[in-house]
Formats: structure tokens, C-alpha cells, sequence
């Protein structure tokens, strides 16, 4: 008689999708690493110790417009995005926009991730670290979530698009309160 197959962890299935991403595309890599968040719909849980030690959790954030930006020291094009979200962070934060930047960078490189993000005033985390992360692990880097003060994803911007300001205008300041953004 067959012996029934070990349980997965979970992990397998990911570890599939990073391997076979090549070979079956991007969509079908999604589908066996699981769904990753969708334009429209709740967002996905995200609770992580940030670098400072506070803890960052996605659903205490109801009311604000929240950017989750995906990255990685080691990715060029993650850091050259980098000044360009500090500087909309510092524009419209008193507006009631908050800003977290994830990580993706190996436990290990915790410092490299420290030195990287003393330039910049908003706050980070390590995926590795996270308690939850419902987002799973982007299939590439950078990515970018917008999400709305009602929990809701409203845009995903990815580098090979140009993550620019009028981007992240078009998409973060129709959720801002009209009043403050003064736009």
C-alpha cells in the first residue's frame, strides 16, 4: 500500500515557485507560492518588528494611506526609488500618509539594512522578521503597495513601470483627504 505523501510546511510550495519562475512564468509561479494581494481587494495582514524595535502592524493603520514598499540592499533599482519615497514620506506624512519599507535582505544582513536606512525618516522592517506577512515574498524587487485608509489595495507600482512622483502622486493623493493634500 502507498504511503501518503509528509504534509508541506508551506514552504515548499515557495520554494517551487522561486525555482520554476523561470520556467512557467511569473503567473503560474504566483499561483504555487500563493496569491499574492490584489488592486481592489483587503489587504493582507503585515505585522513586523521594525528596525527600531516598534512594532508595525498594517491593520492598526486604519484612517491612513499606507505605502509598503518591498526591497533589498542588495537592489539597485530598490535604492535609487529610495530618496524619492523619503521625499513624498516627508511631503505628505502630516496628511495622514504612512510609509514601511520591507526588507527582503537575509536575517544575517540586519546591518547592511540598518546603515542603508539611517539616510532615510521612515521606518523598516526585515521580511524575515515578520510575525505575519500576508504579502508572502514578492516574486521580484522593488514592489510597491499603495493601500487605502479603509485596509483596501489601490495600486501596485513596480520599478520596471518608473516608480516616479507622478506616479506615487496619481496614486497616493486621490486618497489623502482632499483638504490637506492641496491638490
Amino acid at each position: 500500500m502507498p504511503r501518503p505523501a509528509p504534509r508541506s510546511s508551506g514552504r515548499a510550495p515557495r520554494r517551487a515557485a522561486a525555482l520554476l519562475a523561470p520556467l512557467l512564468g511569473l503567473a503560474a509561479a504566483a499561483a504555487l507560492a500563493g496569491a499574492a494581494p490584489e488592486v481592489g481587494r483587503a489587504a493582507p495582514a503585515l505585522v513586523a518588528p521594525q528596525l527600531d524595535g516598534q512594532v508595525f502592524d498594517l491593520a492598526a493603520l486604519r484612517g491612513k494611506v499606507v505605502i509598503v514598499n518591498f526591497w533589498a540592499s542588495w537592489c539597485a533599482p530598490c535604492r535609487a526609488e529610495m530618496p524619492l519615497l523619503d521625499s513624498f514620506y516627508q511631503q505628505h506624512r502630516a496628511q495622514g500618509l504612512a510609509l514601511i519599507g520591507v526588507s527582503v535582505d537575509d536575517a544575517h544582513d540586519k546591518a547592511e539594512v540598518l546603515r542603508i536606512m539611517r539616510q532615510f525618516s521612515y521606518p523598516a522592517t526585515l521580511a524575515a522578521s515578520a510575525k505575519v506577512n500576508g504579502f508572502g515574498p514578492p516574486l521580484a524587487v522593488p514592489i510597491t503597495w499603495i493601500i487605502d485608509a479603509n485596509g483596501t489595495v489601490r495600486a501596485r507600482l513596480l520599478a520596471a513601470h518608473g516608480l516616479t512622483e507622478q506616479s506615487l502622486n496619481d496614486a497616493v493623493l486621490p486618497l489623502l483627504p482632499a483638504a490637506a493634500s492641496g491638490h
